[in-house]
């Protein structure tokens, strides 16, 4: 017994956490310059008039450059939350969420014996994911110090969320000609590159399509091919983010046929991602969800208990749209997205730009390395402040995701398709002035 005057960890000797420095020697993880870039537009403006018209193809927030969620779906939503009320629901959100992703948007086969209980409501993605990998780390190598592995131009918030949480980020080979994808090989030798440092293992691998912010795109035979891999060479999860993937040309992932692609094993260790941001536009609407095994959503849903539990409003939302047929509910952003996309792969092919898109998402990764190395830039964020200061048109430059991302930018055409003629004219008349590259150097398209 321990005197009532002594002080007392809150659980056993045995199951304290070690301490260890390791806190005190993290690089400083930078704040995002995602929200800070259309800033440099204020600059063109206070040169050519508060009236002048600017483009920001630098966003990926269809609420804001399209009609985002319906002001139907939301006066839906708001029915939903009045009838359902405000106390607390569950740390892994409301039932009713739950058997809306199952039978209404997945509409998920019982016989992969997947249902409510594989569903995980979060706070937008980001939320989702710091979720995702703190399940990796605990649940897969159960250590500090491993490793969660992207491909080697990633979304720039997957650099931070692992780090902070205790897992290195290890940026994968791959070739710029095929768009730094993943292949058998990449993985392969990341988790060989892993143990040679000093014994340290991957705790997941993050598979993203379409991508962001490359805009490439992967079937689904490949996503699984390379999962399949994954989990083969030891990896204990693979982490599909599919975000965008409604917003498409084609048809969006099929849920059902994905995961009977994976053995009832294998699919203990899958986790997917999807949400409202994208695909209807609800960028600050925060609703996300997880699909993983019952153990994960276990784990995560006693942790979210003690941290942050989804609101009801988004959730209701979602179902709303699920109600209506997300489809139609999401058309003011894919039909508007898809019809720009098509404008971007013409205006770029004619042009002669070497390019990377797929046919989902919102992003074109254009190389402008030529007009760089003309004009004697060294990073693609001079080129960023360029074009917004003095041609009016956001973009983001592409050494914000990665050293190898420099001599890129991200063009976002999650815009009308009349935005979108104006913004890339714009990038166009913007990299024209300022110089001309060298025939030698002319870039060529390499992406469709």
């Amino acid at each position: 017994m321990t005197a009532y005057d002594t002080p007392r960890f809150a659980v056993p000797d045995d199951n304290l956490i070690p301490v260890h420095a390791y806190p005190s020697t993290l690089a400083e993880i930078p704040p995002s310059r995602m929200f800070l870039i259309k800033q440099s537009l204020a600059r063109y403006r206070a040169k050519m008039g508060a009236d002048a018209v600017i483009y920001d193809a630098s966003q990926g927030d269809g609420g804001a450059s399209l009609p985002g969620v319906p002001a139907s779906l939301l006066d839906r939503a708001h029915e939903l939350v009045k009838a359902h009320g405000t106390g607390y629901d569950s740390p892994y959100g409301s039932d009713a969420f739950r058997r809306a992703v199952v039978e209404q948007y997945w509409a998920l086969d019982p016989a992969l014996g997947w249902g409510p209980q594989n569903v995980l409501a979060a706070v937008g993605g980001r939320d989702a994911l710091l979720k995702a990998y703190e399940a990796m780390i605990h649940l897969g190598t159960g250590r500090v110090g491993d490793a969660v592995l992207v491909s080697r131009v990633p979304w720039i918030s997957y650099n931070w969320g692992p780090y902070a949480l205790g897992a290195n980020v290890l940026l994968a080979p791959g070739d710029e000609a095929e768009a730094w994808q993943y292949t058998e090989d990449s993985l392969t030798e990341s988790v060989r590159f892993c143990e040679r440092q000093g014994g340290r293992r991957l705790a997941g691998v993050v598979i993203t399509s379409p991508d962001n912010p490359t805009g490439n795109t992967l079937s689904l035979e490949r996503q699984v091919a390379l999962g399949k891999h994954a989990l083969a060479l030891g990896v204990p999860f693979v982490l599909y983010d599919w975000i965008y993937h409604y917003v498409t040309e084609g048809e969006p992932m099929d849920a059902n046929r994905f995961l009977a692609s994976f053995s009832p094993e294998e699919r203990e260790r899958v986790m997917i991602l999807d949400g409202l941001t994208k695909s209807l536009g609800g960028s600050n609407v925060r609703c996300a969800h997880l699909l993983a095994s019952k153990t994960v959503i276990s784990f995560i849903n006693s942790r979210a208990s003690h941290g942050v539990i989804p609101a009801f409003h988004g959730q209701a939302v979602a179902i709303a749209a699920f109600e209506r047929g997300f489809r139609a509910a999401a058309e003011p952003i894919i039909g508007p997205t898809n019809a720009s996309r098509r404008i971007v792969r013409r205006f770029l092919s004619e042009r002669g730009y070497r390019f990377i898109m797929g046919d989902g998402g919102y992003y074109a990764f254009v190389n402008v390395a030529p007009w760089m190395d003309a004009a004697g830039m060294a990073d693609s964020f001079e080129i960023g402040e360029y074009l917004a200061g003095e041609h009016g048109v956001a973009v983001v430059p592409g050494a914000a995701f990665s050293d190898e991302g420099n001599g890129w930018i991200r063009f976002s055409y999650a815009t009308p398709p009349e935005i979108t003629e104006g913004a890339l004219a714009r990038l166009h008349a913007g990299l024209q002035a300022l110089a001309a590259a060298p025939e030698s150097a002319a870039p060529a398209q390499t992406g469709d």
